[in-house]
């Protein structure tokens, strides 16, 4: 006898898993930004913020599947890009966060010679570049709500580009905005799931 998880299309499975994955990407970013806005950055807040990307990975691939029908190549080209720069940038923000930390500012600066800052720079360029590009697919196909959608667009290009700007109250609201972000479209991801056909189409989500 198959169980009732059982039963459920693995695409609504795989969707269930990345809406998830998705949530805790977001609180990942924006709980620890509330905590800096009171009491500077620390090793704790510093290790949340490496670990988001890792799964933003897996919410990123299920926010495509949601909406690929309805995208076609432009969405192909639009993940493919986000999903490398999110690679790269994640990458580069875990060991911001987890060795740079650690590390005096005067070393930072005398050690990251060569190619190292141009590559950083390049990371945030991809990473840019594809969450406007991802941004545009999501308004362009209405399957999820459209301010998360214009956020995803607008804000996490910002935050490619400003994360490495001293901490500040702007900057630590930047980080709440780009988790609520990703935290609302994994909720709307989540209901989706329930009306995903066997296609992996999802109905449309009103605005």
């Amino acid at each position: 006898m198959s169980s009732s998880f059982g039963s459920v299309p693995v695409s609504a499975r795989l969707i269930r898993l990345g809406a998830l994955s998705g949530a805790l990407s977001g609180l990942l970013i924006a709980l620890p930004a509330l905590v800096e806005a009171f009491t500077g950055e620390t090793a704790a807040t510093s290790l949340l913020l490496a670990l988001s990307p890792a799964f933003a990975l897996p919410f990123l691939t299920a926010l495509h599947q949601g909406q690929s029908p309805a995208t076609g190549r432009f969405g192909e080209t639009a993940y493919l890009v986000n999903i490398i720069g999110l690679g790269l940038f994640g990458g580069a923000a875990f060991a911001s966060n987890l060795v740079l930390f650690y590390i005096d500012d005067d070393v930072i600066e005398a050690e990251l010679t060569g190619p190292t800052i141009p590559a950083l720079i390049g990371s945030a360029i991809v990473f840019a570049v594809g969450c406007a590009l991802f941004g545009a697919a999501m308004i362009r196909a209405g399957r999820f709500p459209r301010i998360p959608s214009w956020g995803y667009a607008v804000a996490l290009p910002l935050f490619a580009f400003l994360i490495a700007l001293p901490d500040s109250v702007f900057t630590s609201m930047l980080h709440i905005v780009v988790g609520a972000t990703l935290t609302w479209l994994s909720t709307a991801l989540r209901r989706s799931a329930g009306t995903t056909d066997r296609t992996g189409v999802p109905d449309r989500t009103p605005a």
